[in-house]
């Protein structure tokens, strides 16, 4: 008996550990930084819908940005909002300073959404925020692959990882307006 409440202990003791190991980070455990080099605490957009895209200047998508502007003019507020985050990843499309790319996207797509500062979106040096969109060991959904610019990511409301959506796939497709208008 005295052995059996030993082991039993023993297991109790550790349940803590293994129990954590098991969780997974939420969307509202990263603060990243915005473009303009200030903190922005992800935990500040609980209860909304948050579209996540990878962005770049000089890409064959890039139009997109009018897109993702209209659709946060239409449904951002109270219960969504988009987040764009430079990369220069693929073929050096996204070559500028912070103070370029918020420039270039004001005066050619007056974006309002919040954008953040560059950062890697793949490789060695991928930023932990999308360490957590793409690992499923991190966000506990699904493992995936940043594969070009204007890839988007779905975040809902308890900030869960919902889906992705490949970058040619229009920011006004069926599939994003139906995610935004869904319950």
């Amino acid at each position: 008996m005295k052995n059996t409440s030993l082991v039993l202990l023993i297991i109790l003791s550790m349940m803590p550990f293994f129990s954590k190991s098991q969780e997974h980070k939420s969307f509202y455990d990263f603060e990243v930084t915005d473009i303009d080099g200030n903190g922005f605490n992800l935990n500040q957009l609980k209860g909304k819908k948050v579209l996540v895209v990878n962005t770049a200047s000089k890409c064959g998508f890039t139009p997109q940005y009018k897109d993702l502007e209209d659709l946060y003019k239409q449904y951002g507020g109270e219960k969504f909002t988009i987040i764009g985050f430079p990369a220069n990843n693929f073929l050096h499309q996204e070559p500028g300073t912070n103070e370029e790319i918020k420039s270039f996207c004001q005066q050619n797509y007056g974006v309002s959404f919040p954008m953040m500062e560059k950062i890697s979106v793949k490789g060695n040096d991928m930023a932990p925020i999308y360490k957590w969109l793409t690992q499923k060991n991190e966000n506990g959904v699904l493992d995936s692959e940043v594969k070009w610019n204007f890839q988007k990511y779905l975040i809902d409301e308890n900030g869960n990882l919902v889906a992705v959506v490949a970058p040619k796939e229009s920011p006004k497709s069926a599939k994003i307006l139906n995610w935004i208008k869904s319950k």
